[in-house]
């Protein structure tokens, strides 16, 4: 079956996959926390996904109160997918950041705030000139209340888009799916490689999101 690059596959037709996990090191290189559970005790995740993820990651990594940061694969159906197969468009996944915050320094909602302004969410299966459903916006919330929390920062971000002569927003906002670590070198990419590439495409607006 053919395949246009912004659709979404099937489970049945999606690719099939792997039981077995990539292998990472397990230490991130910026704040040397580990990228895999267990965390420590009082730490939340999130999963944020607005793009490509290696500017998406460095983004959140620099937000104090983030512990720590992964990119993977997510909200798709073949288990422990390539980066190769993410590209393909038949896995279904999107490319996300997977966030551990200490709520103690920061909130939810100025993650939120970091993720409304950091892209455009209006964009569907695509971010920029990146093309795919691989790029497509996502907010998979960790818990009952980040989903309320999410849902509703969508609600009053959508009406000052509307505003503003923007369209609708057409991020996922959902239970968070299983999340699967993309391969070792993607792991904080632009902090291992500083003159790596990365397209942004955000709104340049003022504000449009407040905590």
């Amino acid at each position: 079956m053919f395949f246009k690059d912004t659709d979404l596959p099937s489970p049945e037709n999606a690719l099939p996959g792997r039981a077995t996990e990539v292998t990472i090191n397990n230490v991130h290189f910026i704040t040397g926390a580990p990228l895999k559970p267990p965390f420590e005790q009082g730490l939340q995740t999130a999963i944020f996904a607005m793009g490509c993820f290696w500017g998406a990651e460095r983004r959140f990594w620099q937000q104090a109160g983030v512990v720590s940061s992964a990119v993977g694969y997510a909200g798709g159906h073949t288990p422990n997918a390539t980066y190769e197969e993410a590209c393909s468009g038949l896995t279904g996944h999107t490319e996300a950041v997977f966030v551990v915050f200490d709520a103690g320094v920061t909130s939810y909602q100025n993650l939120l705030s970091v993720f409304w302004e950091s892209h455009d969410p209006t964009q569907g299966m695509r971010q920029g000139n990146d093309r795919g459903s691989q790029y497509r916006s996502a907010i998979y919330c960790t818990s009952a209340e980040q989903l309320d929390i999410a849902q509703a920062s969508a609600l009053s971000v959508q009406a000052k888009l509307a505003d503003l002569g923007h369209g609708a927003i057409t991020s996922e906002i959902i239970a968070a799916p299983i999340f699967y670590y993309a391969e070792d070198y993607h792991q904080q990419y632009l902090a291992k490689n500083p003159a790596g590439s990365v397209s942004y495409t955000h709104l340049t607006l003022p504000t449009i999101y407040s905590v």
